[in-house]
């Protein structure tokens, strides 16, 4: 019993320990994007582009297939329910919203967490295994200024861009079976999809997004700056980061849409 409530509190303690870590990354990058001389140069602001291609511009096609189908299949279900009371004309209000509100960000943001997020724990890991952190220490280079601030800054940048690209390719996709599976009259179904949908839906699926992409950089970077082990321990960086940040991209989920949906904000 002992020996278990010994292991128990292990976990605790690694888990606290890591969260704390976490925050006092999130406290440096913030201070570094206010305080710090950050966007004064131009190899800084290069770098800021060069991560927003990477994360944002190379997701464009993932993004692309996972919210056209993603579309598909919210409109497809929507109808066979709704027929039943022949009401198959909110086919585009059900679509439109629950892509603005909930899918869009959510799976825009598990999609760039698997892509981005894994990839940026990957290079911070394989540069701290190769000691290429403590080089920039020893030139009196900040890491966190130098290579955690514009992963943050592209992310939540990227994030919320790829996030309205997400919901209008799935309200796309669930055009395409309302006008062309269901019959609802094209005009009807664009006029019906922007009746129901208010711009509380889409500023909230952005906030959200934003938040999203915090997460994912944080988690991402602070894992690969955290490191040790060899090729080893930057695979199973790179899969704890995966997998956190699914964890967190959830609970958070869930209590931003307490938050704007219980509070009439």
């Amino acid at each position: 019993m002992l020996n278990m409530i010994g292991a128990l509190g292990k976990i605790v303690l690694s888990i606290l320990s890591q969260v704390g870590g976490v925050f006092a990354l999130l406290g440096q990058t913030l201070f570094w994007m206010v305080a710090g001389p950050f966007m004064r140069k131009a190899s800084s602001r290069k770098n800021i582009f060069e991560q927003m291609v990477f994360s944002g511009v190379n997701s464009l096609l993932i993004v692309f297939f996972v919210a056209f189908f993603t579309g598909i299949v919210l409109a497809m279900q929507s109808a066979y329910q709704l027929s039943q009371l022949g009401a198959e004309m909110y086919v585009a209000s059900l679509v439109a919203v629950a892509m603005a509100r909930e899918m869009g960000p959510v799976l825009t943001a598990l999609v760039v967490a698997g892509r981005v997020g894994a990839a940026i724990t990957a290079e911070l890991g394989s540069m701290k295994v190769t000691e290429q952190i403590e080089a920039l220490q020893t030139q009196a280079l900040n890491p966190v200024r130098f290579l955690v601030v514009p992963r943050v800054l592209a992310l939540m940048i990227m994030l919320p861009c790829l996030t309205i690209f997400s919901d209008l390719i799935g309200m796309v996709g669930g055009y395409l079976v309302g006008v062309f599976n269901v019959g609802i009259n094209s005009g009807m179904y664009i006029n019906i999809t922007f009746k129901f949908l208010e711009l509380k839906d889409i500023y909230t699926g952005l906030i959200k997004s934003a938040v999203f992409a915090v997460i994912i950089a944080l988690i991402g970077c602070y894992m690969g700056l955290n490191t040790s082990g060899g090729a080893e321990g930057v695979g199973r960086s790179t899969t704890v980061s995966v997998v956190a940040s699914f964890i967190l991209i959830i609970l958070a989920d869930c209590v931003l849409t307490g938050i704007f949906f219980f509070s009439n904000m």
